[in-house]
């Protein structure tokens, strides 16, 4: 599978996500899978401003997701599925999407969310999706950085 890693962070596309995760993988493009930045040319601009131009950056709806994921998963190239919440994530799995695993980078505090780990901040329902993903196959841990050590779902406060 070309697609090496499905991440969720917030902040979308940044350093941690090019230069941390990015380099070590090899990555040759990024799908970017948000519906609100799909349809705002000027976010994708800043997106791609973050990005070395050898890397493609791929903006998709969840939709197009869908339409497209095959092709992607297939690709010669390496890439990277990124996606900014927990629910984005859980709609691709439930849409049966083979994902195999699931990263949770950054995913900050908001009103409703509890501290996990430093990073990683989570309401009840967004820890029922990822359950609910664990329960079907895939496999969710939190990792901010590709040299942290992983901790699994079952291992979050």
């Amino acid at each position: 599978m070309s697609l090496l890693l499905f991440r969720v962070d917030d902040r979308l596309i940044h350093g941690q996500v090019v230069i941390g995760w990015g380099r070590p993988l090899g990555i040759d493009f990024i799908v970017l899978v948000d519906d609100a930045v799909r349809e705002s040319s000027w976010e994708q601009d800043l997106y791609r401003m973050g990005v070395p131009p050898e890397i493609e950056v791929i903006f998709a709806s969840r939709e197009e997701t869908a339409r497209d994921f095959e092709q992607w998963s297939s690709s010669p190239r390496r890439g990277i599925l990124l996606a900014g919440s927990v629910e984005t994530i859980a709609v691709l799995g439930e849409a049966g999407m083979p994902i195999p695993k699931v990263n949770l980078g950054g995913v900050h505090h908001r009103p409703g969310r509890s501290e996990r780990l430093p990073y990683l901040y989570l309401t009840d329902e967004e820890l029922q999706l990822l359950e609910k993903l664990a329960q079907a196959g895939v496999e969710v841990t939190a990792q901010d950085l590709p040299t942290a050590t992983p901790v699994s779902l079952q291992g979050l406060p």
